[in-house]
């Protein structure tokens, strides 16, 4: 009998792959956010574990009541929802009304994902998708701020938490201004080191901007993160924040208080960085990263909101398709033809 062994085997990079697939890099950003979470829950006490809570509860019964059959299973057990619903908790202010906390989470799984056809099809970043749709409904919960009280007061509510759905929540004296509103409104700077740990008022996510930044160098260690928009985010804010305080010192804060403050390491890391709404090519992955950036700062210091992360988010997200058909590279070993006037093909 001859050998049947194939003698030349031909096929298309790459030859050497990774054991990576969804669920693994799902559990791995999860891991990398478990500090920032355990933050959250340190300076907003058991307002920030119970929106967590509500938010995964939301997703997760979304997703579960949406799919069915074999995708039942497979798209609860990617850690999509859960992840989903990580991020959008660290973007709400630790007095929210946990209904809302709740709707945040039906909208950011239905709008966000289910609505373009489910996991990997969707154009915009899910857990944003669902914290704009509270923002536009629900604007004064969603800018009004608790003040930072350390764990020794963990079981103290920092807002009207369990307020009946449509109802009007109950605000007291203790609100906060946050950072950037302290900024905007009043001049006044924050300590560079409060900015640093997050002893300061804000989303759940504004809680250490040092934890974010060891989660987003975890991820990237391990490849899963695009360092590009990161990088490329922080340095095109830094730089217009700059020019901005070199034209108007008394006006426009410095580029440090710009990367540190507010939802920006965040965004950056986590949520502008989505595989499925961020360009895959390297060229496309800068202009989107450097966009953002400069969005986030013209948003702060020029619009009516004291924050522009996500918004600059969402608006390149619907410009992801446009830039990675632009930046395409050249397919290797192709030649780039040319068509002359008089070639015939006018």
């Amino acid at each position: 009998m001859g050998d049947n062994t194939p003698q030349l085997v031909l096929s298309s990079a790459p030859f050497q792959k990774r054991p990576v697939d969804t669920p693994l890099v799902m559990r791995h950003v999860l891991y990398s956010l478990i500090p920032v979470m355990l933050a959250a829950i340190y300076f907003f006490g058991i307002s920030a574990l119970l929106i967590i809570l509500v938010c995964v509860f939301g997703c997760v019964l979304t997703e579960w009541i949406c799919s069915s059959g074999p995708l039942r299973n497979s798209s609860l057990l990617d850690g999509s929802a859960v992840l989903t619903a990580v991020l959008l908790a660290l973007t709400l202010p630790p007095g929210i009304a946990l209904w809302m906390a709740f709707a945040g989470g039906v909208i950011s799984i239905l709008l966000g994902k289910i609505l373009f056809g489910g996991l990997g099809q969707n154009i915009f970043n899910p857990s944003l998708t669902g914290r704009a749709f509270l923002q536009a409904c629900f604007p004064v919960p969603l800018t009004t701020w608790a003040p930072n009280m350390g764990f020794d007061d963990f079981f103290t509510l920092r807002g009207d938490l369990f307020t009946f759905p449509f109802t009007t929540p109950h605000f007291d004296a203790i609100s906060a201004a946050t950072p950037l509103a302290r900024m905007k409104f009043d001049r006044e700077a924050t300590d560079l080191l409060d900015l640093l740990l997050g002893t300061t008022s804000g989303s759940l996510g504004e809680t250490s901007a040092i934890l974010i930044l060891l989660g987003g160098a975890y991820l990237a260690y391990r490849q899963f993160l695009n360092w590009r928009v990161p990088v490329g985010i922080f340095l095109a804010a830094f730089v217009t924040a700059s020019l901005l305080h070199g034209w108007d010192a008394g006006r426009h804060p410095d580029g440090v208080f710009h990367l540190f403050s507010g939802g920006l390491m965040l965004g950056a890391v986590y949520m502008a960085t989505d595989p499925v709404t961020s360009p895959v090519t390297p060229i496309g992955s800068w202009v989107y990263a450097i966009c953002i950036g400069v969005l986030v700062v013209a948003i702060r210091q020029f619009g009516g909101l004291t924050e522009g992360v996500m918004y600059a988010i969402l608006f390149m997200n619907a410009w992801t398709p446009m830039i990675d058909r632009v930046t395409q590279p050249r397919t290797y070993g192709t030649i780039k033809t040319e068509t002359s006037p008089g070639d015939g093909n006018d």
